[in-house]
């Protein structure tokens, strides 16, 4: 392939030849070969192409087929009420509804009565936007026969309130159901110049992995891939274009795991060649991770995923450790709003912090943890830069980001999570994007950046 009048790095305009499936050479006038296929770029940026360093593509493909029951679809309870009724006009008799999302902003604490007042006759199980909660109507509680007080499910005198926390493998066993096709969401993300990703899902093991090796044999999921998960992935065959992340824990500080043993088991995944990756959303979250790395020792690929409250103490920890650090700029903008009413004063400020990190020399990556916020990436560095709430209310605007900075958080090797940005060179890898405008114009508004093409390995998938 020839690429013709491509902004190289912002700045030359240049052509662009790819042989076997990497960059052969850069430079003007490049001479057409018989049979190369010509993409004219026009003086459009062409970029590496982008790694979601955090996201989930499982549950991003169950709920591109579920009703969604949050901001800013659903804002009210009339608005889901509503949702749900057509959902289930729409649905097989029999068919479950899925629902996802769901904030309590919408309609306060949901349980099984609250959904029976909508929905009644169909099996219903709508998922908190946290990912650790689903509620379920009385029709799915009779689906999943909870009627011993063996199982997870929340009661109140006995009677199961239909909350079911953390507990997702319970639910697909009694459910059951095929594991859902990845064409959608590899389609989705090419189409947003996405080359790489990064599945942080907690619960990934050997099963997970090898029905990730069929999908990408399969053709279902173009872009490269590396697993979280659990210490199942320690046996898992890495192949071309997919490998074993970190060991995921998914921390929740009203219930944090035996001390000690999170310490034996990030010695383990060191052992074992991987680094060990903490969910921190709260405070106590990112001490107690911080504390358990700090007696364990630490690898160059641990990492603290969201870092969603870092005060200045616990910043300096980050840094002393030489932990990466990959966040969610997009939830500043998705869930701004929320968190200026629930997130205590005195915290707002180490919020989703960006700056703060660069400034510390601490290494940052951005991911968007779809479908938990949304999979636009472009959306995500506008965000970064803005550090505005949907509403446009101001959150921590000296933590915000140059666009250069924003598009580094995306550019960086899966691998290495907060190091250098990849750059088009003779050599490397063609996993490219072209933009639809010159950088000068994508950088004054990232969010309205379309992508023309995405390359993977020198072959367009979008």
């Amino acid at each position: 392939m020839l690429i013709r009048d491509a902004e190289i790095e912002g700045r030359r305009i240049a052509d662009l030849r790819i042989e076997d499936g990497r960059i052969a050479a850069v430079g003007r006038g490049l001479e057409r070969r018989a049979d190369d296929t010509v993409l004219d770029a026009g003086g459009a940026a062409l970029l590496p192409g982008l790694h979601d360093h955090h996201l989930h593509l499982v549950a991003l493909a169950a709920a591109q087929a579920s009703v969604p029951c949050g901001p800013p679809q659903v804002r009210t309870a009339d608005d889901l009420a509503r949702s749900l009724r057509a959902a289930g006009d729409a649905a097989p008799a029999t068919g479950w509804i899925r629902g996802v999302g769901y904030d309590e902003s919408v309609a306060g604490d949901l349980d099984r009565d609250a959904l029976d007042r909508w929905v009644t006759q169909r099996p219903l199980r709508i998922q908190h936007r946290s990912g650790r909660l689903w509620i379920l109507n009385s029709a799915a509680l009779e689906r999943v026969r909870a009627a011993d007080e063996a199982d997870p499910l929340e009661r109140s005198s006995g009677r199961p309130t239909g909350r079911l926390y953390d507990a997702d493998a319970w639910l697909r066993q009694r459910i059951g159901g095929e594991r859902p096709a990845l064409h959608a969401v590899g389609r989705l993300l090419a189409c947003y110049g996405v080359t790489g990703v990064t599945d942080t899902t907690p619960h990934n093991g050997l099963a997970e992995f090898a029905a990730f090796a069929r999908a990408r044999a399969g053709g279902e999921l173009c872009q490269d891939l590396i697993v979280m998960g659990d210490a199942g992935l320690d046996a898992a065959a890495e192949c071309h274009g997919l490998r074993r992340g970190a060991h995921k824990f998914h921390l929740h500080d009203a219930e944090l795991p035996d001390f000690d043993a999170t310490c034996a088991a990030i010695r383990r995944a060191h052992a074992a060649g991987s680094g060990a990756a903490f969910h921190c959303v709260t405070r106590a979250d990112l001490a107690f991770a911080l504390s358990a790395l700090r007696e364990a020792g630490t690898d160059a690929a641990d990492r603290i995923e969201h870092a969603a409250i870092a005060p200045p103490e616990l910043l300096a920890q980050i840094r002393e450790l030489g932990l990466a650090v990959v966040t969610q700029p997009n939830f500043i903008a998705e869930r701004g709003d929320e968190y200026r009413v629930r997130v205590d004063a005195d915290e707002r400020p180490w919020l989703y912090r960006l700056r703060g990190f660069l400034d510390a020399r601490v290494r940052l990556a951005g991911g968007t943890d779809a479908p938990f916020g949304d999979p636009n990436p472009w959306a995500a560095m506008q965000a970064a830069v803005t550090r505005r709430s949907g509403g446009g209310a101001a959150m921590g605007a000296d933590e915000g980001l140059s666009p250069e900075q924003a598009l580094a958080l995306f550019t960086c090797a899966g691998e290495r999570p907060g190091g250098p940005a990849r750059r088009i060179a003779v050599g490397a890898a063609a996993d490219l994007c072209l933009l639809d405008r010159p950088w000068a114009r994508a950088r004054q508004d990232l969010a309205a950046v379309a992508v023309r093409a995405t390359l993977k390995g020198g072959r367009r998938i979008a």
